[in-house]
């Protein structure tokens, strides 16, 4: 069975932990010192919660609320 295409992460400024990134309907969860950093461990997120890449979101999209 195939997963959706896409997956939507909602970023956040977390004054605790610089920035966050959280999977809307996946319990899915990222942080980082910069959003550069969290931009990039996004996709790697992504893979390692969807280990068959079969099921796998082929598309990423990012809402910033920043």
């Amino acid at each position: 069975m195939l997963s959706k295409i896409e997956i939507v992460f909602l970023l956040e400024d977390d004054p605790n932990s610089g920035y966050t990134a959280t999977a809307l309907g996946q319990s899915i969860f990222t942080q980082a010192d910069d959003i550069e950093t969290l931009q990039f461990m996004i996709p790697d997120t992504v893979q390692c919660h969807f280990t068959d890449k079969e099921k796998r979101p082929k598309i990423i999209h990012l809402q910033n609320i920043l």
